[in-house]
């Protein structure tokens, strides 16, 4: 006999109760026969009866109601009768189906129900969620909604996933008095099936990174305009050491992004050469607290270089940092990613001029030090790529490697991946401020670990080189 079968993760479905259950993920996820079954189980045992909706639905077979039926079907569930437009338990209405684009104030007269179920829920508007939430209003009454993200702007991204972001990219899975959400992919679908398999290994290996993550991985679909750094050359700089065969040497540097108290969290990264060591970030306590985690981190990495970000509250945190590391032999550097770019001058070889000529490189290229760092960082991943992707030969000291030991891998690609070139009228290479991309129409997080790894660009004088600056010559022995 066909039974109904749940994937482990969408248990929390049927055992915890809350208004708002949301269920993101890839195709093959099983995320909609799921919450299909669970609908139908519900309204044989417990008599709840789910409006089921979608933004655009311009005839019945636009809903849900041919995945019920077809259920109904193959579990062999008993007294469920199918209509046009409805399905009956025990002749009493069990679902019922709306479109609201064009009558999102229908809804209102959804009278009796206490689920409501919206499918494809990255597409609903403003106006058909905002008349929707409201509208249930019964006692212990929820609203599930299903969705593969599209953009992280479009409402039901901005009001159910862009908040929990940083949770869900590092677990899957948020959950407080009012949010059950949860994140699944073909991969904790034990039932997902072989014909999609094959489909899926194919779009893998012929579709862009950032197509195949929306697609399978239910990822949003929206690369930043004008994103300096594409998802294609941070994957392929993930352990590109091994893939190449080049070890981490040379100074190793930490970088730390400072924030105070108020949602913004603390990042740190850690290089030796080429290899990012370590990436990760503190999310609570304030600037003090931060930068006492940022320099033990530093000591116990035993860096030859701490960098840190001195505009904002930085700027107050140099007795601090030189307190902690008064008795090391480590080099201190203040960033300003506001003041001017690295002078970068050098002499060149004019073709139809006398002599020799002296050319501003960094001056005349970016608009602050700030552009110049994350353009050295893009090129990194951009030599890595062609290296590791295109088998070119590339110094490995241009490259950039990131050890997949590293956690929260998802969450650093995401920061770095999204962050945007600004049009300069001046043609310089300008990048999107912080405060710029929390604002419409980007509204991005502030990308601390992004920000720290672009800091370990800067390179300040090392312990090694102040040990030999110290160092006085006596002449060769006889």
């Amino acid at each position: 006999m066909p039974r109904m079968t749940l994937p482990e993760k969408l248990l929390p479905l049927v055992e915890k109760s809350k208004r708002f259950k949301i269920v993101v993920g890839g195709r093959g996820s099983g995320k909609s026969q799921s919450i299909a079954d669970i609908c139908l189980m519900d309204s044989q045992t417990k008599g709840i009866k789910t409006a089921c909706f979608r933004e655009f639905q311009n005839s019945i077979d636009d809903s849900v109601f041919s995945l019920l039926a077809s259920e109904i079907t193959r579990l062999d569930l008993q007294g469920f009768d199918t209509f046009q437009n409805k399905i009956l338990f025990n002749d009493d209405d069990a679902f019922k189906f709306r479109g609201l684009a064009r009558n999102y104030s229908g809804i209102q007269s959804m009278h009796g129900f206490n689920r409501f179920w919206v499918e494809e829920a990255q597409t609903i508007s403003f106006n058909s969620l905002k008349a929707l939430t409201p509208t249930l209003r019964k006692d212990d009454s929820e609203i599930w909604m299903s969705a593969n993200p599209m953009s992280r702007a479009d409402p039901f991204s901005q009001r159910f996933l862009v908040p929990f972001e940083k949770e869900l990219n590092k677990h899957g899975y948020y959950e407080d008095d009012l949010h059950l959400i949860i994140v699944i992919n073909y991969n904790d679908n034990p039932y997902f099936p072989d014909v999609l398999e094959k489909e899926r290994k194919y779009d893998e290996d012929n579709l862009p990174t950032v197509m195949y993550d929306h697609i399978w991985r239910g990822k949003f679909y929206d690369s930043t305009d004008n994103a300096i750094i594409q998802v294609e050359w941070f994957d392929a700089a993930i352990d590109a050491h091994e893939k190449l065969g080049f070890d981490p040497t040379g100074a190793v540097f930490a970088a730390y992004d400072p924030s105070d108290e108020g949602g913004d969290s603390k990042g740190y990264a850690l290089r030796q050469g080429s290899v990012f060591l370590d990436i990760c970030e503190k999310e609570h306590g304030d600037v003090a607290s931060g930068t006492d985690w940022a320099c033990d981190k530093a000591i116990e990495d035993d860096v030859d270089c701490f960098i840190w970000d001195g505009d904002g509250i930085g700027l107050g945190l140099k007795r601090q940092i030189e307190g902690k590391f008064s008795n090391k032999s480590v080099g201190l550097t203040l960033f300003r990613g506001s003041s001017s770019p690295d002078n970068a001058m050098r002499e060149e070889i004019g073709d139809n001029i006398k002599g020799l000529y002296r050319k501003d490189i960094g001056k005349n290229t970016y608009l602050n030090m700030r552009a110049q760092k994350y353009w050295e960082l893009r090129d990194r991943f951009y030599n890595t790529w062609r290296a590791v992707v295109k088998g070119k030969y590339i110094d490995p000291e241009k490259m950039i490697s990131i050890s997949s030991g590293i956690k929260n891998i998802d969450v650093i690609r995401s920061e770095v991946c999204r962050i945007p070139r600004k049009l300069n009228p001046n043609g310089k290479i300008q990048i999107l401020s912080k405060v710029e991309m929390a604002k419409k129409p980007y509204n991005l997080p502030s990308p601390n670990m992004a920000d720290s790894m672009m800091m370990t660009m800067v390179t300040p004088e090392s312990k090694v080189e102040e040990e030999f600056e110290d160092f006085e010559f006596k002449g060769w022995a006889s």
